[in-house]
C-alpha cells in the first residue's frame, strides 16, 4: 500500500465531492445554511462515536500508522475520519437532491 493510503482516498474524496458540486451537479447546496448546520450537526454527532472508537488508549478502531497522517483532533480521532465523514454526508445529500423533485422558483 501507498504511504498514507487512507489521506489520499479521503482528500480525494472530498476534492472529488466538492467539483462535483461546482461543475457538474450545481444544485447549490454549500450555499445554503441549513447544509453547514446539518454538517456541524454530524459533526457533533461523528466526535464522541469516532473518539471511543479511536481512542489511542483504548482503541475498537486501528489504524496503520504508515497510512494516516497521524493528525489527530478531539479524543484521538484520525483528521482523515472527518475528510470522509464529509465526502459522504455531502455526496449523498447532493445525490439527494439532484434526484429530488424541482422546485418552482419565483
Amino acid at each position: 500500500m501507498i504511504p498514507w493510503g487512507y489521506t489520499v482516498p479521503a482528500a480525494a474524496a472530498v476534492a472529488a465531492v466538492v467539483l462535483a458540486e461546482l461543475f457538474l451537479l450545481r444544485t447549490g447546496l454549500f450555499r445554503r445554511a441549513a447544509y453547514w448546520i446539518t454538517i456541524a450537526i454530524v459533526t457533533a454527532f461523528q466526535i464522541p462515536v469516532d473518539g471511543r472508537l479511536t481512542k489511542l488508549s483504548d482503541p475498537i478502531v486501528r489504524y496503520a500508522p504508515q497510512h494516516i497522517t497521524n493528525w489527530r483532533v478531539p479524543w484521538d480521532i484520525p483528521v482523515e475520519d472527518f475528510l470522509f465523514g464529509f465526502a459522504l454526508v455531502t455526496a449523498v445529500l447532493l445525490l439527494w437532491e439532484r434526484a429530488g423533485p424541482r422546485r418552482e422558483r419565483a
